[in-house]
């Protein structure tokens, strides 16, 4: 029994990404390491009615030997990121597709989806004698991203798009865990694609919600978040199978832990309760002690009461060591994704533990006193024991996630 519950850990073999650094992995590793961030001007739409201008915009793109595929031109621009990153992923893993095959299934999170293309026919529809194509509508969908994934690599397992705002992405790699742990799936491609669009943008700046320069994750004087874009897809495995086939894992998705603070639609419960609770169970689903936490990937918004009570839920999970341990926040870096940021995170993670260093988190200003974290600043730090690490995803509506991740050597 033990060596059958050995078999169906959830071993990560793939990673894809999307960022404003670029399309691909390699892009944004190097931007994770170069301590400046990817958020700035942008041109995706018109901003210009809007309190603030910079976001973390992807590149135009993908690179020129990216196969694009007949179905591309009807792809949403979320959509395309997916498709991009699960490609990566795949071919990082040594599999190929189609995948309908094998026991595999698509487990995704989106907050947006095809947003950017619904307002886009929207403004031409009301201009007089306009007739803008209805394929814009084609993926306007939530799940549009998720089953652009499922038909371009012909995944005929289980389908899952979750949806609960900047949580979504870290809600897709819980559910495939458990699917990979019960033997539903041998293979999960999971992550989180979304796209800018006018509608969150002018939301976010409606609450004051986002600063008007990138954003600083827990520096004092912080004035809120940035929006970003972009796709992250992690292939998982069961360990069973990625032994049959000789594959090498990456590292191991270890634990999962969810909660919701049941408190306020938009603010973080104050002393971060319900984050406390997702990272003590994920602790003990993953049969972690939490002095073995060697970094700490926060969700790090930027915004004054979230990053105090997600620094509260911290404290409470690991005590007074919190202060020795490093942090990070990988949306100082390229934004806040969204429906994906949980994904892109995961992939930040996982390069830190294999390269064994925690990427800086840039911004202006002394790390907040009244915090007290160890922010790690400018360059990369080396972390050369680094076994295992957290990553926490926030979401309006007080839902939390926490991932445990760990190396695999």
């Amino acid at each position: 029994m033990a060596s059958e519950a050995r078999d169906r850990r959830a071993v990560i073999t793939g990673l894809g990404a999307v960022s404003a650094f670029g399309w691909g992995v390699s892009a944004l590793r190097d931007g994770l390491r170069s301590g400046r961030t990817a958020i700035g001007p942008f041109q995706r739409f018109d901003h210009t009615r809007h309190r603030t201008h910079v976001a973390g915009e992807v590149p135009e793109g993908p690179p020129p030997d990216f196969a694009r595929g007949p179905r591309w031109p009807r792809l949403s621009l979320a959509d395309r990121f997916a498709v991009f990153a699960a490609r990566e992923a795949l071919a990082q893993a040594g599999l190929a597709s189609p995948l309908h095959e094998r026991v595999a299934g698509v487990f995704f999170g989106s907050s947006t989806g095809g947003m950017l293309e619904s307002e886009r026919y929207l403004t031409e529809l009301v201009r007089p004698g306009a007739r803008p194509p209805l394929g814009l509508m084609s993926s306007q969908q939530i799940n549009g991203p998720g089953d652009a994934v499922a038909r371009e690599l012909r995944v005929t397992g289980p389908v899952q798009t979750l949806s609960s705002a900047c949580a979504s992405g870290a809600l897709a790699l819980e559910a495939a865990l458990a699917a990979i742990r019960t033997g539903e799936v041998d293979i999960a491609l999971a992550g989180g694609s979304d796209s800018l669009c006018e509608i969150t943008y002018s939301g976010f700046n409606a609450l004051r919600a986002v600063d008007e320069a990138p954003c600083r994750p827990f520096r004092e004087g912080r004035a809120g978040m940035s929006i970003g874009e972009g796709a992250g897809v992690i292939v998982l495995e069961s360990l069973a199978h990625a032994r049959a086939r000789g594959a090498t894992p990456l590292a191991e998705l270890r634990g999962s832990g969810a909660s919701c603070d049941a408190s306020h639609m938009t603010a973080p419960h104050p002393e971060g309760a319900g984050a406390a609770l997702a990272l003590a169970r994920a602790f003990a689903d993953a049969g972690l002690d939490p002095d073995e936490v060697d970094f700490i990937n926060a969700h790090g918004t930027g915004t004054p009461l979230n990053d105090v009570a997600e620094f509260a839920a911290f404290k409470g999970a690991l005590g007074a060591r919190v202060s020795e341990v490093p942090l990070t926040s990988t949306k100082g870096v390229v934004g806040h994704l969204l429906g994906s940021s949980g994904a892109i995170e995961a992939i930040a993670t996982v390069l830190g533990l294999r390269d064994r260093e925690v990427h800086p988190t840039p911004g202006g200003g002394r790390v907040d006193p009244a915090i007290g974290a160890r922010l790690v600043l400018d360059v990369p730090q080396a972390v050369p024991d680094a076994r295992a690490a957290v990553s926490t995803s926030l979401a309006f509506g007080g839902s939390n996630v926490a991932l445990v991740l760990a190396r695999w050597d």
